[in-house]
């Protein structure tokens, strides 16, 4: 959970975060049973693809979707904005609309952005850097300190309001921390926690240019404690990036994982296509 938010007293009621964006996965499967035995509408198509477009008016600032691998479902939507209502509208009107009667939900995730705890302020890195062997008043302390400084902004807004990136390779799972006598996550000092989320981090690290994520929290709004969206520029790196992060001690001792669902991105046309529908 993010701990740098500034205190604000006498906040307004509202639907929409201080800072950040609501985000929901929604995943579904097509009946086929009912498919088989009852033409389409001769508008169902059509809706449908109007529904999942970016540009339809009253679209969601975010609206990715995806063929979904495997039978857990066969297709999924990712949802992100700042207001939570604007995103429900497309479940309901994907599930009112003509098509709807030929759709059955299969999964539903609920989560916001967030900046992570463990995300360091910049005095914090620099303590970091020097902990590190760089010494405080040396060049390499300044070009260092500098350059995470034009990173910073960056950083945040991309786990607040982030850019979903089209590359075609996507997985999603939910995940907890433990909270088991001898390995509770929550019992940990903050020191130690962010020492073994550093090492996570610096193995995923290794795959920038062809992984990247965006973890949404989970905390009071959903069964899950956090959510994490990983896309890839091949599949191939989806296996790889989970396989070597698994052996990083925040996961290897703490973590708990909930069902993966892998995808690949696509237009409405193409998932009525692959799908045989319509």
């Amino acid at each position: 959970m993010a701990s740098q938010r500034p205190h604000v007293a006498n906040i307004e009621p509202s639907l929409q975060p201080t800072e950040g964006w609501h985000c929901v996965h929604h995943y579904y499967r097509f009946d086929r049973a009912r498919l088989a035995s009852e033409p389409l509408p001769a508008d169902a198509s059509d809706q449908f693809v109007t529904t999942l477009a970016a540009d339809t008016e009253g679209a969601p600032t975010q609206l990715q979707a995806f063929i979904v691998g495997g039978d857990k479902a066969d297709f999924g939507v990712m949802l992100l904005d700042p207001d939570p209502l604007k995103i429900d509208s497309i479940h309901q009107r994907l599930i009112s609309g003509p098509l709807g009667a030929y759709l059955r939900p299969a999964y539903s995730f609920v989560s916001m952005t967030e900046v992570s705890e463990y995300v360091p302020t910049l005095e914090q890195y620099g303590d970091q850097l020097v902990e590190g062997g760089v010494e405080r008043d040396s060049e390499m302390f300044t070009t260092k300190l500098n350059a995470y400084q034009q990173r910073e902004p960056m950083m945040r807004k991309q786990r607040l309001t982030p850019d979903l990136p089209a590359w075609p390779a996507m997985c999603f799972y939910p995940m907890n921390k433990k909270r088991k006598v001898g390995e509770n996550w929550f019992t940990e000092p903050f020191a130690a926690r962010k020492a073994m989320m550093s090492e996570h981090a610096k193995s995923g690290m290794a795959f920038a240019g062809k992984v990247t994520q965006l973890i949404t929290v989970s905390v009071g709004l959903d069964d899950w404690e956090w959510g994490v969206t990983l896309w890839a520029k091949n599949p191939e790196f989806l296996k790889e990036i989970v396989y070597k992060m698994r052996f990083d001690e925040a996961s290897a001792r703490y973590a708990e994982f909930g069902p993966f669902y892998v995808g690949y991105v696509a237009t409405a046309q193409a998932i009525l296509a692959h799908c045989r529908v319509g």
